[in-house]
């Protein structure tokens, strides 16, 4: 269909679609007003936190008359999200690379910012004037470990080892789905990184 950036209206219009859903930091405002003026539904999500999971669930079922596994979603969610509640971790400042060339992090008023820091895991720079800031150099005043997301770039091990060597810092490999994809995925990423802070 194009790519979340330059979605393909035509392809999308081909598909006589009841429903659309667009997500504010994915798509852009022209591309899901483009969409409305064909498509009946178009449903705008912008989770910004864990546990706006549980209105997003809501919102999805609601749209397409499955309240019953929105609730059960709902309290799956919950469950774990007490759980990580109740754990202690040990604070930590942490650099969250999200692209290479030029490199890229996360400001703290991110969906991914606020999930990590419920394990302690608090991103630096502590503000930013983007929610996704490029970075001129790597050395972050305060940082103590560099995360590596698989995803939007796909971080290696090569990069891991590297980055390790250049700023004598710990460097971790983190699964980028799990701390940044929202919906049913976010109970999962609970789980991994409750396992993944205590390591």
């Amino acid at each position: 269909m194009g790519g979340t950036k330059s979605v393909n209206l035509e392809k999308v219009r081909a598909l006589r679609p009841t429903h659309v859903i667009v997500n504010v930091d994915e798509n852009t405002k022209d591309a899901a007003d483009a969409l409305a003026r064909f498509a009946p539904n178009v449903i705008v999500t912008h989770p910004l936190a864990p546990d706006d999971n549980l209105a997003l669930y809501r919102q999805i079922g609601s749209a397409f008359g499955r309240q019953h596994e929105a609730e059960l979603l709902c309290r799956k969610f919950e469950e774990e999200f007490l759980k990580v509640k109740a754990n202690r971790y040990p604070g930590r400042k942490v650099l969250y690379l999200i692209w290479k060339d030029p490199w890229m992090t996360v400001s703290r008023d991110t969906y991914v910012s606020r999930t990590l820091a419920l394990v302690g895991l608090h991103t630096l720079p502590e503000a930013a004037d983007a929610r996704y800031p490029k970075l001129e150099d790597l050395n972050v005043p305060g940082a103590e470990q560099v995360l590596l997301s698989s995803e939007p770039y796909r971080f290696r091990e090569g990069h891991r080892q590297e980055l390790q060597r250049q700023l004598r810092l710990p460097v971790r490999l983190i699964d980028g789905e799990m701390t940044s994809w929202y919906g049913p995925r976010a109970i999962a990423g609970l789980r991994y990184l409750s396992v993944f802070a205590a390591a």
